[in-house]
């Protein structure tokens, strides 16, 4: 006789663990970050808070995995296979670009970031940094020792202005309306002439290596 599954939290953790991390979304997406609280999220889930502190240790830390998995930065593969000849040039396109459309599509990513904007949290604080430690592999490994002294420094400077631009735009027309600057984002024909721009920019920052 085949042996019985036991069904549950206990027997299924990594099921479990996916209930709660998506609880977290969904009440992110609906009540926004004021509703995080642990009595809510294992509601939600359908499970006892209990859980939460098992498997995660907290309820910051059960959040803190979620953010995380959502964050664009905190998800880009360090070692993706492209040419660093260039010192990162096609690579900077790559992910902008992909950083621009992935923040249309997901929401929670944006709840996070206006979080982020309004918040000091610890737990906010250590995304941000997380972020960082992502751009400085990035700029200190490739784009750096490519541009070199001075110019370096500028570069970082001008990517700076595009990304957060590419953040910004996104959470305009999220939040507030669709015309910016007479292009209207909600639009393929809009985010085509952004995407365009992008391009164009990186293209310049690029020009400037003595």
């Amino acid at each position: 006789m085949p042996r019985k599954v036991v069904q549950g939290p206990i027997r299924d953790k990594e099921k479990t663990k996916q209930k709660l991390l998506a609880a977290v979304g969904k009440i992110l997406r609906v009540k926004g970050y004021s509703g995080l609280k642990v009595s809510k999220i294992a509601a939600v889930a359908g499970f006892d808070k209990k859980l939460i502190y098992e498997y995660f240790g907290s309820t910051d830390k059960l959040i803190d995995e979620y953010i995380k998995s959502q964050d664009y930065w905190s998800q880009v593969n360090k070692d993706v296979e492209v040419d660093y000849s260039d010192g990162g040039h096609e690579l900077t396109k790559m992910v902008v670009l992909n950083q621009f459309e992935n923040l249309k599509k997901n929401k929670e990513l944006q709840k996070i970031i206006l979080w982020e904007l309004s918040e000091n949290k610890p737990i906010l604080k250590k995304l941000v940094e997380q972020r960082e430690e992502v751009g400085e592999v990035l700029f200190g490994n490739i784009s750096d020792p490519y541009f070199g002294e001075g110019v370096a420094m500028r570069h970082r400077a001008i990517m700076a202005l595009i990304v957060s631009g590419a953040y910004y735009l996104n959470l305009y027309t999220g939040y507030n309306a669709s015309v910016f600057c007479g292009i209207d984002l909600k639009t393929e024909e809009g985010r085509k002439e952004i995407e365009q721009a992008i391009v164009e920019l990186i293209d310049f920052a690029y020009s400037k290596k003595k």
